[in-house]
């Protein structure tokens, strides 16, 4: 089966049991939206998806299994992971960053020239500040350096983990579009997000989890519709 299939997700930080049997579905072309209060396990749910923390359960991506994968095992198999600490490199330029998101097969070729223009097509201050170091960009150009460099692997399945945090609200619009233009080319999207608004624009699904558990899944029409899950579980 295409798309991402999770179940019965278990997943822990040491002793503390976070996760507690998640399941979640994302078809190529979704964009579902992961909701949750600071602490719910949203950023939990991510890095166990990617293989960055020990986890139980089942997950499958385009019917490949990648329960008990290794972080870079998972990444090759055209999952995209956009982590909340940005994880840029400070030393090198915004160039060579981009550089390092590059598949192996894909270096020094044609196509590697085409994804660097891609990517400078999207985030065209990025052109301009590409030989700038990491660690000299402002908060919004490492965040569009983050993204444009998980872009440069050409991922079909994209965990982008509050992408939008600390962004100015035009650049929070720039990142939505880039999101949404992606699920139009068939990337399956999950998006963890803690702004309500955010979600319930572009989302096709939202998701909130509550205490590491599923509370509510529906379209975002039906959470705007549901004032007393936004209030217990979000906070609005």
């Amino acid at each position: 089966m295409n798309g991402l299939q999770v179940k019965q997700l278990h997943a822990f930080y040491g002793k503390s049991h976070v996760l507690r049997g998640i399941d979640l579905s994302v078809a190529p072309g979704e964009i579902v939206a992961v909701l949750g209060r600071n602490g719910s396990g949203r950023s939990t749910l991510a890095r166990a998806l990617v293989g960055q923390l020990p986890s139980r359960g089942s997950v499958v991506w385009n019917g490949q299994t990648l329960t008990g994968r290794k972080a870079f095992e998972i990444a090759q198999m055209d999952v995209g992971y956009l982590s909340e600490s940005r994880d840029i490199f400070p030393t090198l330029s915004a160039h060579q960053n981009l550089l390092l998101g590059l598949k192996t097969n894909t270096k020094n070729t044609p196509s590697s020239e085409a994804l660097f223009q891609k990517a400078y097509g999207l985030f065209p201050r990025l052109k301009e500040r590409q030989n700038a170091l990491g660690a000299s960009l402002s908060g919004g150009e490492q965040q569009m350096l983050a993204l444009a460099r998980t872009l440069m692997g050409q991922p079909q399945l994209l965990v982008a983990d509050e992408p939008s945090e600390g962004l100015a609200p035009q650049m929070v619009k720039t990142i939505a579009k880039v999101l949404q233009d992606l699920a139009q080319s068939g990337v399956a999207i999950v998006l963890m997000e803690q702004k309500l608004a955010l979600a319930l624009q572009i989302a096709h699904r939202a998701v909130v989890i509550g205490h590491g558990q599923i509370v509510f899944d529906g379209n975002p029409q039906a959470l705007a519709a549901r004032p007393a899950i936004c209030q217990e579980w979000l906070g609005v």
